[in-house]
């Protein structure tokens, strides 16, 4: 266990968690939303600290990240625990152990043992992904702070709900995330995910103007955020942040509490596409469709193909000193 970063001690034992935007309020011997930070007579700490649940040499197309150091490799980790509750989690035998089984779990790895094994394979970068990072934030920060001095990126794979002081903290040292983007009104954040939509819009704003690198995920449900009204909502709001911003449409199947729902029709998410596109988003893929033309990058000038995927393998890289190799139009990202 560790001492918790950005939390206040209040009146009656009480302490007030500035992590996430729910902002929890923690009696003596409870726990936040999260179920992995406990107020110990009034000192809240992390019970996750250093205990990986999950560790992965991952491409960093897996994040999904394509404009960040494309055809590397990421040694990725996470923790038991989040801070949503969200109905068709793909990971949740992990992320709501805490909540739905009472238990936390996870083997002992230190921030230097986790540095020592990215460098042994030859990583480029640490990811805090599988999980919300949010919720271990102690242990990230610390990892990020040692990545950094050993030339490492450190990607965040997160639901966005990080407050605007754990942005301003974690920000030296964080140099891309993927922010899931899971639908466009506030009563579907409430009832499939528990959380406000305000507070990732505001996380994401905040990240643009941090200059770190963003790219946006929206995992594209049957009944839940498939309507065009709000994929041309999502859309039109990130243009808004910046038409740069890569937007992964991402196709569901069926899991955890939506196993009665079928996976995502093609034609949806070629809808979502059309609709990206037209509203002016330079860089738009599509998510588990392997072998489709939307996984590739195509230069938004003239057109060429530019980085040749097949699922999370680059195939070919044709951008040279961040440019098209065929017209020299500027390509966004993080290049190594």
């Amino acid at each position: 266990m560790k001492e918790a970063m950005l939390y206040e001690k209040g009146e009656y034992g009480f302490v007030l968690c500035n992590l996430c935007h729910h902002h929890c309020k923690i009696k003596e011997g409870g726990r936040g939303i999260c179920a992995v930070r406990e107020n110990q007579d009034g000192i809240l700490v992390s019970l996750v600290y250093g205990k990986a649940i999950a560790t992965h040499i991952d491409p960093i197309e897996k994040k999904p990240l394509f404009h960040f150091q494309p055809g590397s490799f990421s040694f990725s980790i996470a923790t038991v625990g989040c801070n949503f509750s969200c109905k068709f989690c793909q990971n949740y035998s992990i992320s709501q152990m805490p909540r739905d089984h009472k238990r936390i779990q996870g083997e002992d790895l230190p921030p230097e043992e986790a540095i020592s094994i990215a460098e042994q394979y030859q990583c480029k970068s640490i990811s805090y992904t599988y999980t919300e990072p949010t919720i271990f934030f102690e242990y990230a920060y610390d990892i990020a702070r040692l990545a950094k001095e050993k030339g490492m990126k450190n990607v965040f794979v997160s639901n966005g709900y990080m407050t605007p002081e754990a942005v301003e903290v974690i920000a030296p040292y964080l140099d891309g995330i993927n922010i899931d983007l899971k639908a466009m009104k506030p009563e579907t954040y409430r009832e499939y995910f528990g959380a406000k939509l305000q507070g990732v819009q505001e996380t994401l704003k905040c990240l643009v103007s941090k200059g770190i690198w963003v790219e946006i995920t929206t995992l594209i449900v049957p009944t839940v955020n498939d309507d065009e009204g709000q994929l041309r909502a999502a859309a039109e709001f990130i243009y808004s942040l910046d038409p740069s911003i890569p937007w992964h449409l991402s196709r569901f199947h069926p899991d955890y509490k939506f196993l009665s729902v079928p996976p995502t029709p093609l034609k949806t998410i070629k809808k979502a596409e059309e609709i990206a596109k037209q509203i002016g988003l330079k860089y738009v893929y599509t998510g588990n469709v392997f072998g489709d033309e939307g996984e590739n990058t195509f230069c938004p000038h003239c057109g060429e193909k530019i980085i040749v995927r097949y699922g999370f393998s680059v195939m070919d890289n044709l951008i040279k000193d961040s440019k098209c190799s065929q017209c020299g139009e500027k390509i966004e990202g993080v290049w190594l």
